[in-house]
């Protein structure tokens, strides 16, 4: 499909970019995920980490072929919309925003929980709402004003976040005891497959730092630079983490399910690293929202900018600020009806499911992408031939084969809902035409 020039400024480069993608990554999953890889395979987790990180590099690089031939604003529902037409482009796309608002909602609750451990008033329920109507609406009215308002704050964020982890890292290697990290068994390849499936969830997060891509400078050569940049970072990042907690802790890193991170930095600091790390896990929460209320709209914009949704007006472009204000006040009323309800635990487990789909559209995009438009000279290429994205999809139908089989279930019948949805809103548009 051919798209319209857009209005937006280009005005994000690759520090703002990586910062982005590193933002909406390093969310509040690392601050537990320690003492979850430990339980499951001891000082072996290293392992699992390195062998993750290898198959996200993998995929990582599929998402940088596609995001240097598909330039526009949408991310990947602009990559597998141009590669396979509306209906396609319509489930990636309503399976990104599901996924994200759901993780928004719980997110944002989240938060207030910790809040709620800091003082009894955020317990009250009048509270929980006032923090969350707050939250949502000053991250929509940030992100409305500008991109380059809400770049600035995410990389505000992505420090702040990155502050208290990098010293737990740097003085933590005083406390590493060298006996807790020796491994004393190598895992089997079902242990690792399990283990990798959670620090999975935990890589992703790619996909919604460059749905901005439309407000990328010179996006051929950024967004596949700024993917390099913070998936490795990323890697280096939680591998040092794990090691520092489980030379610090040792085989009683499992014990800590909560708070893994901060019961380390209680050990290497004392009590006022147990605060440290907690107040820089809710820095981390709330740098994961305004991530996600900047860049997960635009996918909202780009539904309606291709006419694939019938709600023209979160197409509009603001004439001042140059932002598809709509779709960002839209998403985070959304956003913030889920959180308040709460209705959204019964569909989690789509939302996971949902990733690993999207993940494999994205794939299947470079191939066609590939051999159905000509590659320009300026564009990132994969190189090995096909041989990457074969090892992606084998990788991703892999993970599902691992998902529950409600969770199947639920995703099919998302897929069978959705379709009707889609069937009636091509039927509506032909009638009236």
């Amino acid at each position: 499909m051919t798209h319209k020039e857009e209005e937006f400024k280009r005005t994000i480069g690759v520090i703002g970019l990586s910062a982005n993608i590193m933002n909406v990554i390093i969310g509040a999953g690392i601050f537990a995920l320690p003492a979850i890889v430990a339980a499951s395979m001891g000082a072996s987790s290293i392992i699992a980490y390195v062998f993750c990180g290898i198959l996200m590099a993998l995929i990582m690089l599929c998402f940088a072929e596609a995001a240097s031939k598909v330039t526009q604003t949408g991310g990947v529902y602009s990559y597998i919309e141009t590669a396979f037409g509306p209906y396609a482009g319509f489930l990636a796309g309503i399976f990104t925003v599901g996924g994200t608002l759901l993780a928004d909602a719980a997110v944002s609750n989240a938060l207030v929980n910790v809040l709620s451990s800091t003082h009894p008033v955020f317990q009250e329920e009048w509270m929980r709402i006032l923090c969350l109507t707050t939250v949502f609406l000053g991250l929509a009215s940030i992100n409305v004003i500008g991109v380059k308002q809400g770049i600035g704050l995410v990389k505000i964020n992505t420090v702040a976040k990155l502050i208290p982890l990098l010293l737990l890292v740097i003085f933590g290697w005083e406390a590493v005891a060298v006996n807790n990290l020796t491994i004393e068994s190598f895992p089997d390849i079902q242990q690792l497959g399990k283990t990798s499936l959670v620090l999975f969830f935990a890589f992703q997060g790619c996909e919604s730092g460059i749905v901005v891509s439309g407000e990328v400078i010179n996006p051929k050569r950024t967004i596949p630079k700024a993917i390099f940049i913070s998936i490795s970072a990323i890697v280096v990042l939680y591998m040092l983490i794990q090691t520092v907690a489980q030379g610090v802790l040792g085989n009683q890193l499992p014990q800590f399910t909560a708070t893994p991170l901060a019961a380390t930095a209680n050990v290497i600091f004392g009590p006022i690293g147990f605060v440290i790390l907690t107040v820089g896990a809710g820095i981390s929460m709330f740098g994961f929202l305004s991530g996600d209320i900047l860049n997960n709209p635009r996918t909202l914009y780009a539904l309606a900018r291709d006419k694939v949704i019938p709600i023209n007006a979160l197409a509009k472009i603001h004439p001042s600020f140059a932002t598809p204000y709509l779709s960002i006040i839209v998403y985070a009323l959304l956003g913030f009806l889920i959180a308040v309800t709460g209705s959204f635990e019964s569909l989690v487990v789509i939302a996971s499911s949902s990733v690993l789909i999207v993940y494999l559209g994205v794939v299947f995009s470079v191939i066609k992408l590939r051999y159905s438009r000509e590659t320009k000279a300026d564009e990132f290429t994969i190189p090995g031939g096909l041989t990457v994205p074969i090892l992606s999809i084998v990788i991703i139908l892999y993970f599902l084969s691992n998902l529950a089989q409600n969770e199947i279930i639920g995703t099919l019948i998302a897929i069978g809902i959705l379709s009707v949805i889609y069937a009636l809103i091509r039927f509506s548009k032909k009638k009236i035409s």
